[in-house]
C-alpha cells in the first residue's frame, strides 16, 4: 500500500511538472497591504503636534522638534536661516559651548540643531538629562559674538571653496534660475553674509522657533504615558508668537530653452544640468508616478535611459543621472553630469533627446517593472528603521495624505501603468522649455549658442547672480606688469622698481595657516636666495608634511604620501619661466606665455586679468585697477587624471625693506580652505637655507 501511494505521488507530480512552461517568468504575486503600526498622535495645549512611534528593541529614544514656519525671503541677508541654525549649538545663557558639549558627551547623547529644527537622541535612562539639554538649547540660545564671528569665518571659507567647485556652482545656478525671487533661489554670498548681524540672527530665531504649528516626533523605547508626561513637562509651557506662513511661487516657467553659463577658467570638462521647475508639491497625487518616471529616466542606477545612452552607448561620461526634487515649498527636475569639453554640446543634445523620448511614447514593460521592483525593495528596507514609521505619520499629517496611504503604498505602486507614466511626463516634463546650465571653460561658448531659443548665452557667477561682462583693458600686458612693479616698490619708473627688487638678494618668510577643517596650525616657510634659487616647506607640530627645492637647474618635491620625487624636465622648464622674488619681472626674458585678458569684477573690485601658461599649468592673476596690486591668483593644473584648481586671495599689504608684501592670504584647494598670516619676513638675512634641504 505504501509503495502504491508513493507511485501515485510520483505520477501526479510528474504530470504537474510537465504542464509548467519554464521558458516563461512566473507572474509576481499581487502587492499586499502592509501592516505598519499606527503612530500615536496628540496635541499639546500650546499647539505642538506630538507623533509617537514606540520601539522597545533597544533602550534608546529620539526627540525631533520641527518648526512649522514657511521659509522667508532674505534678500540682501541671504543665508540668514542657515547661519542662525548653525549657531544654536554654540552655547546657551546657562551653559557655554564647551560646557554644553561636555554634558552631551557625558551621557553619550547626540543633540543637533538646524535652521528650523532641534533633535536629541540618548539612552532611555538618560532621557531627563537629554531633554534638559535639548530644551536649554531651544529656549536659551545665547548667540555669543565670538561664535557668530567664528561661524561667519567658517562660512566665508566655504564660499571661497564654492568658486573652485563646479558642482556647487551648478547647484547654485539651478536654484537661482529655477526659483528667482523665491526662498529656494536665494544663495548666500560674501556680501550677504557680511550684512547679517547678531541682532538679525536673534530676530530670526525668535520669529521662527515658536510652538504653534510645530511637530515633535518621538521614536524609541518609550510609552504613550511617558511621552505625554515628558512632552508636557519639557515643551508644554513653551510660548511663542504666531507661526509665519506664506504662499510661495512655483518657479520660473520659461518659453523656450535658456542657456546659462558659469565660467570656470581652465576647466577641461563641463558640468551640465538640464533643469526646469515642476508645478507640484509634496503629497500630490501624481508624485508616485513622477518618481517612477524619474527612476526610468536617470534616477535608478546603471540601467536607466540616461546611463545607457550617455555612458554605455556614447561613452561621454562616467555617470549621467536625473533627480526629481519634490518639496513643500517648490519642486524641480534636473538631469546631467560631467562631460569633456569636446562632447559638451553632444551631451546636451542627448539629454534633451531623452526628455523628448519619454514624453512622446510609452516606456517599456521591462523598464517599468524593474523600476517599480527597485522602489518596492527600497520601501521595504526603509521599514526596518523605527524613524520611518514616525516620518510616515508626519508626512500623512503635513501633506494631508489618506490615513492608509503608506499601508497601501505597494498596491499603489504596482497599479502605476505605462499610460500613467506617459501622462505625467506629458503634463510635467519638457524638452523645449528647459534651463540648460553649463559650468566650464569659455572655449565651449560657441557650441552652446544653438541650444538657446534666442541664440544667446546668459552668464552668471558662482552664486547665481548676473555676471558683469569683462571689459577691454586700455593697457598692454607689459604695461600692467610695469605698473605692478612700481606699485610694489612705491617708485615711479620701471628702472627704479627693478633696482629696488634686485637689491633683495634673499628672504625668509614664515606664515601660520589655520582651517576649520583641521584641528592644528600649520607652519609654512618660504626661502629665496640669489641665483634664482627657492625652497619651501609645510609643517605641522613635530612633522614636515611637504617641501620643495629648486636651484635654477634641478630640484625636487617631497610629500609624506609620495616621498621624494625629482622634478622632470618639463617641470624644470616650467619653473624656469617663473623664477625670482617677483616672477613677473622676468616673464619676457624667460619665455613665459602671457596675455592680458581684460578687466573683470572680483568681489566688487575691478581687476586686470593676466593669463600665463608655463607649459605645465595655466594661471590667472588679478590686479586691482585702482592700485595695480595683485589681490588674487588662480592656478589650474592637471595632476594625474584630475584637474586641481588652487586660488589664493592676498590682502594686508605691508612694506618690508621698500617692497610691499601681502601679510594675509586665503588659500583654497578644492574644498579645503586655509587662512594664512605672515608672522616674520626677513630680507637679506645672514643665513637662508636650513640644513634639512
Amino acid at each position: 500500500m505504501k509503495s502504491l501511494f508513493l507511485l501515485l505521488i510520483l505520477i501526479v507530480s510528474t504530470g504537474l511538472n510537465a504542464q509548467i512552461d519554464r521558458s516563461k517568468r512566473p507572474a509576481p504575486a499581487a502587492a499586499q497591504k502592509i501592516n505598519i503600526p499606527a503612530s500615536q498622535v496628540f496635541t499639546l495645549s500650546n499647539g505642538i503636534t506630538v507623533i509617537l512611534s514606540e520601539n522597545h528593541k533597544i533602550p534608546k529614544v529620539s526627540f525631533e522638534l520641527s518648526m512649522g514656519s514657511s521659509p522667508k525671503i532674505e534678500g540682501n541677508k541671504a543665508g540668514l536661516a542657515d547661519f542662525a541654525g548653525s549657531l544654536l549649538m554654540s552655547g546657551t545663557t546657562n551653559r557655554s559651548k564647551d560646557q554644553l558639549d561636555r554634558e552631551i558627551d557625558f551621557i553619550g547623547a547626540n543633540i543637533g540643531a538646524g535652521s528650523t529644527s532641534i533633535s536629541m537622541t540618548c539612552l532611555t535612562k538618560h532621557l531627563d538629562k537629554g531633554l534638559d539639554l535639548m530644551t536649554d538649547v531651544l529656549y536659551n540660545p545665547s548667540f555669543p559674538e565670538s561664535e557668530v564671528e567664528r561661524i561667519r569665518k567658517q562660512n566665508l571659507s566655504g564660499l571661497q571653496s564654492t568658486k573652485a567647485d563646479a558642482g556647487e556652482m551648478a547647484s547654485n545656478a539651478t536654484r537661482a534660475i529655477n526659483f528667482p525671487g523665491h526662498p529656494l533661489g536665494e544663495i548666500m554670498t560674501e556680501a550677504t553674509l557680511q550684512n547679517i548681524s547678531r541682532e538679525d540672527l536673534i530676530a530670526y530665531y525668535k520669529s521662527t522657533f515658536t510652538p504653534q504649528g510645530s511637530y515633535l516626533v518621538v521614536v524609541g523605547d518609550i510609552t504613550r504615558a511617558q511621552t505625554e508626561a515628558l512632552a508636557n513637562r519639557y515643551f508644554g509651557k513653551w510660548q511663542g508668537g504666531p507661526v509665519y506662513q506664506a504662499e510661495l511661487g512655483k518657479g520660473q516657467f520659461d518659453k523656450g530653452n535658456r542657456v546659462i553659463f558659469v565660467k570656470k577658467p581652465g576647466a577641461v570638462q563641463s558640468v551640465v544640468y538640464v533643469t526646469f521647475p515642476i508645478d507640484i508639491r509634496s503629497g500630490h497625487k501624481d508624485q508616485l508616478a513622477l518618481t517612477v518616471l524619474n527612476g526610468i529616466l536617470g534616477g535608478g542606477g546603471f540601467g536607466t535611459r540616461l546611463m545607457q545612452n550617455l555612458r554605455e552607448d556614447k561613452a561621454f561620461t562616467y555617470g549621467c543621472y536625473s533627480s526629481l526634487n519634490i518639496t513643500e515649498n517648490g519642486s524641480w527636475m534636473s538631469a546631467g553630469g560631467n562631460f569633456k569639453n569636446a562632447v559638451t554640446d553632444s551631451a546636451i543634445t542627448e539629454i534633451l533627446k531623452e526628455f523628448a523620448s519619454i514624453i512622446e511614447a510609452n516606456v517599456s514593460d521591462e523598464e517599468l517593472s524593474l523600476t517599480k521592483n527597485n522602489m518596492a525593495g527600497s520601501f521595504a528596507r526603509s521599514l526596518e528603521r523605527p524613524q520611518t514609521v514616525a516620518r510616515f505619520a508626519l508626512n500623512t499629517i503635513k501633506q494631508k495624505l489618506a490615513p492608509d496611504y503608506y499601508q497601501n503604498y505597494l498596491q499603489q505602486l504596482e497599479a502605476i501603468t505605462k499610460e500613467d507614466v506617459l501622462r505625467v511626463a506629458q503634463q510635467y516634463f519638457t524638452a523645449k522649455n528647459c534651463h540648460i546650465i553649463v559650468v566650464g571653460n569659455e572655449e565651449i561658448l560657441p557650441k552652446l549658442l544653438p541650444f538657446d531659443s534666442d541664440g544667446r548665452v546668459e552668464k552668471i557667477d558662482a552664486f547665481g547672480a548676473p555676471l558683469k561682462e569683462s571689459k577691454a583693458a586700455e593697457i598692454s600686458a607689459d604695461q600692467l606688469i610695469e605698473k605692478y612693479l612700481m606699485a610694489l616698490t612705491t617708485t615711479n619708473s620701471k628702472r627704479a622698481a627693478t633696482k629696488k627688487i634686485k637689491a633683495v638678494k634673499s628672504y625668509v618668510r614664515v606664515s601660520e595657516l589655520s582651517s576649520a577643517q583641521i584641528p592644528f596650525v600649520l607652519t609654512s616657510t618660504d626661502y629665496f636666495w640669489e641665483g634664482l634659487k627657492e625652497a619651501s616647506k609645510m609643517e605641522m607640530p613635530g612633522m614636515v608634511l611637504q617641501k620643495s627645492y629648486f636651484d635654477g637647474k634641478s630640484g625636487y618635491t617631497f610629500s609624506m604620501q609620495g616621498g621624494r620625487e625629482d622634478l622632470k624636465q618639463e617641470e624644470l622648464a616650467a619653473k624656469q619661466k617663473a623664477t625670482g622674488i617677483i616672477p613677473e619681472l622676468g616673464y619676457q626674458s624667460n619665455g613665459m606665455t602671457y596675455e592680458l585678458k581684460g578687466i573683470e569684477n572680483i568681489d566688487g573690485v575691478d581687476c586686470y586679468v593676466l593669463y600665463t601658461n608655463d607649459g605645465q599649468a595655466e594661471n590667472y592673476d588679478y590686479f586691482a585697477t585702482n592700485t595695480f596690486m595683485k589681490i588674487r591668483s588662480t592656478n589650474v593644473r592637471k595632476v594625474g587624471e584630475e584637474i586641481v584648481e588652487t586660488t589664493t586671495n592676498y590682502s594686508d599689504f605691508q612694506e618690508v625693506n621698500g617692497l610691499k608684501f601681502a601679510h594675509a592670504y586665503n588659500l583654497n584647494i578644492g574644498k579645503m580652505t586655509l587662512s594664512g598670516v605672515v608672522k616674520t619676513m626677513e630680507i637679506n638675512p645672514k643665513e637662508v637655507l636650513p640644513t634639512d634641504f
